[in-house]
């Protein structure tokens, strides 16, 4: 009693990894682990104690896929005894959506920890004394182990993770068990009226949802559709679920429907494991209970964070661009975002409609035959992508393609996605300029012979410049019988001006919330869409729904209702605004490449000396002084900018992408702010200034052994850190040091004007 979309995205995991998957009460001697869903999906929350047991004598690991807000009335996946408790968090105020976008949790005991993927948040104390968190375990895995991560995992959604704590926050306990109280007491009272009508129920033990068995569960549909009311028909099963939105007229037009009155009953829940421990303790839970407190603290968190709305984010490889007002607001329309992922198609027509002009219009931006929107992150594109590559040779009668060269500068995921499609990697070494070593390619080619089944290749490279040999590349891997995988990671270099399918690859991600303007909103949500060549589109992902192949997300259309975001910035662009933009963001890193060249030089470049839309500044030059590239991180915050991406795709440099979304006097300030911080550097390296005592190297945590003057020069220097013949007039507010910070809680936000501190 799985989920489909459970069932279906399961069997597609599974079957590249030639894991079998089975079903039964009792694990055996070959199980490898067991995942149970509670409630189920006929709404029950049974007793499956013995099937946990059986797993534990086997040796198998047991996942269990709870729903959290029936966890306010059931025991815990840890005192159940299972392994990894994993579930969505959309019960938690996030909007259906059509399935998406919806953060998930997953949980684990403690032996399998270090084997989760992603930013691991652990409990410390502050500097007070007082509980803290903080990043635990943040490195990202893909990137450092590659072929040998544990999964491709990169985008999370933190956003919808955001708002689902924010529910939380907002209601407490208390308030989530009222919610969940009236959702049982809906879902009994429902309950009783049909058993004294006749219905056969198909379990006692339910939360929030009825299944009553039924011959009539198809007729029964239709009625209450020509009612308003969807409920979910399967064969001779009819489902309904009730929750927060539910009230007396929802039940009136059941009662209608059914043809019986429907009374009043009690949240008495009775299950096997009925939960009995206290939850969600912390202060914060109980402490915001009125919209303004709330505002309030919501208000605060904001203040703490540096974003685009306070300056430039020049994340390479991330593309950090203006999410725009216009392309969000049909995000809160109901229209979209309160569709049920089981309507019927034609309940759905309108967001239909759009998804389906969405897919067009990247199809004819990119030069593919056909986009799927499923995949709901760049790696979920990679994934889908090489699934189709694969299911392609298999059909071909060619399965024993499964060799992957991957470029050793491409993006940690590559390798990752490679992987859990059961393919082997082989990595492609680059030249000194950064681009692939052709000879090597060469290589690798006619020793992987009739194995090899695709290229995965970043273009423009990860390394900023457009290798001049892709074409030859593509031709290459062709004549042998490959696929090319183009990662479309750098894809904010290419619209307008060239197109993925005229260069030679066969599929292409598209990451819709780099190139496409959906927020990357600290990590998610992103969409990954794929588009392939018409040879590829019948191995598109499918809809796990009603059971296709290849469905790598539960809902068929991914994160369905913010499509809308990147529908609004491309109608209104328009070819000639995105091909424009792509010119700017090619034209602004070139300029900001230029203008620091003299201070950090470019690692990388193209034969004439250009780059693509990003470009990688040495900044390994002056680590003999005792600079890391951290402190120069940290520094800039200082003048009022998010750092580069650091050490990353090479150890010790910063890579810098300015995009199209800023202008001529914002990227002025950022080359001024560098510029001005390598002449800082050059203090140190003529002995006039000691790292130990420059501004690089000043933080709250280390000042109180600074003497007053040096206290006097440090402070005047953050405040008046001007390039030569520059005042507080000119350009750009000059920067807040961190030493404000040493005098108390403040968090300054460094775009401030000048300001004068008391201790």
């Amino acid at each position: 009693e799985l989920f489909p979309q459970t069932l279906a995205t399961l069997k597609t995991r599974l079957g590249p990894l030639d894991l079998p998957l089975t079903f039964g009460a009792e694990a055996d001697a070959q199980t490898a682990g067991v995942i149970i869903q509670w409630p189920d999906a006929k709404g029950l929350a049974d007793d499956f104690s013995a099937l946990i047991a059986s797993a534990k004598a086997a040796g198998a690991l047991v996942i269990l896929a709870a729903d959290p807000l029936a966890l306010t009335r059931l025991k815990t996946p840890a005192e159940l005894g299972v392994d990894v408790g994993v579930g969505s968090m959309q019960r938690y105020g996030v909007p259906l959506g059509l399935g998406g976008p919806h953060a998930a949790y997953m949980a684990v005991t403690d032996k399998l920890k270090r084997l989760m993927p992603g930013r691991l948040i652990g409990q410390s104390v502050d500097a007070k004394g007082k509980p803290a968190y903080r990043l635990a375990l943040q490195t990202r895995e893909q990137h450092i182990r590659r072929g040998d991560a544990t999964s491709n995992i990169c985008t999370a959604q933190a956003l919808l993770a955001n708002m689902a704590v924010a529910f939380a926050i907002y209601h407490g306990p208390e308030g989530l068990t009222a919610i969940a109280n009236r959702a049982h007491s809906y879902a009994k009272s429902f309950a009783a009226a049909a058993k004294a009508a006749g219905y056969e129920l198909a379990g006692d033990c339910f939360f929030d949802s009825v299944t009553l068995i039924t011959a009539e569960a198809e007729a029964l549909q239709a009625k209450a559709r020509a009612a308003g009311l969807a409920l979910h028909a399967r064969g001779n099963q009819l489902s309904l679920a009730f929750d927060e939105t539910t009230d007396a007229k929802t039940m009136a037009q059941l009662a209608e429907v059914f043809g019986f009155e429907i009374g009043a009953a009690s949240a008495t829940f009775t299950p096997f494991a009925a939960r009995e421990d206290a939850w969600l303790t912390q202060e914060v839970f109980h402490a915001l209970r009125s919209e303004t407190q709330m505002m309030r603290y919501l208000r605060n968190l904001m203040d703490k964070d540096l974003a685009l709305d306070r300056a430039m984010v020049p994340l390479g490889s991330c593309t950090m661009k203006l999410n725009a007002v216009a392309e969000m607001m049909p995000v809160t329309w109901a229209s979209n975002g309160a569709l049920h992922p089981f309507l019927p198609e034609d309940c759905q027509a309108g967001t239909r409609v759009m998804a389906d002009q969405l897919a067009t219009w990247l199809s004819e931006i990119t030069g593919f035959a056909e986009t799927s929107l499923q995949p709901n992150a760049g790696s979920q594109g990679e994934y889908a992508g090489l699934l189709a590559i694969r299911a392609y040779h298999s059909q071909r009668g060619q399965g024993q393609r499964n060799v992957c060269l991957i470029p050793t500068s491409a993006h940690g995921t590559n390798a990752a996605s490679a992987v859990l499609c059961g393919m082997e990697v082989i990595p492609v070494n680059c030249d000194e300029a950064g681009n692939i070593d052709m000879a090597h390619l060469a290589t690798r080619i006619e020793t992987h012979g009739d194995r090899l089944a695709a290229l995965m290749i970043t273009y423009p490279s990860t390394h900023g410049v457009f290798e001049e040999t892709i074409k030859d590349i593509c031709a290459q891997v062709h004549d042998a019988g490959g696929q090319v995988y183009m990662d479309g990671a750098n894809l904010n270099a290419m619209v307008g001006v060239v197109r993925p399918g005229d260069i030679g690859a066969d599929v292409c991600h598209m990451n819709l919330h780099k190139t496409f303007c959906i927020p990357h909103g600290g990590g998610g949500p992103g969409i990954g869409p794929i588009g392939v060549a018409a040879h590829l589109a019948p191995f598109l992902p499918g809809n796990g729904f009603v059971g296709e192949e290849r469905a790598v997300s539960a809902a068929p259309l991914g994160s369905a209702s913010i499509l809308c975001i990147t529908w609004m910035y491309i109608r209104m662009m328009g070819g000639e605004g995105l091909t424009q933009a792509t010119k700017i963001a090619i034209l602004n890193a070139n300029y900001l490449a230029a203008c620091i060249q003299d201070s950090f030089p470019v690692l990388y470049h193209g034969s004439k000396g250009r780059i693509a839309h990003e470009c990688i500044l040495d900044t390994r030059l002056v680590k003999e002084v005792g600079v890391t590239v951290d402190d120069l991180a940290k520094r800039l915050v200082d003048y009022g900018f998010h750092a580069p991406t650091m050490s990353w795709p090479v150890a010790g440099t910063l890579m810098v992408e300015p995009t199209e979304s800023e202008d001529k006097l914002e990227l002025d300030r950022f080359i001024d702010a560098m510029n001005a911080i390598r002449a800082e550097i050059a203090e140190i390296e003529s002995g006039k200034m000691t790292y130990a005592r420059s501004a690089l190297a000043l933080a709250p945590h280390n000042t109180e052994d600074l003497a007053a003057e040096d206290w006097d020069r440090d402070y005047s220097r953050a405040q008046g850190a001007f390039p030569a013949g520059q005042d507080a007039g000119d350009k750009y507010w000059p920067p807040v040091s961190r030493v404000d910070n040493a005098f108390g809680d403040r968090n300054l936000v460094c775009s401030c004007p000048p300001m004068v501190v008391e201790a």
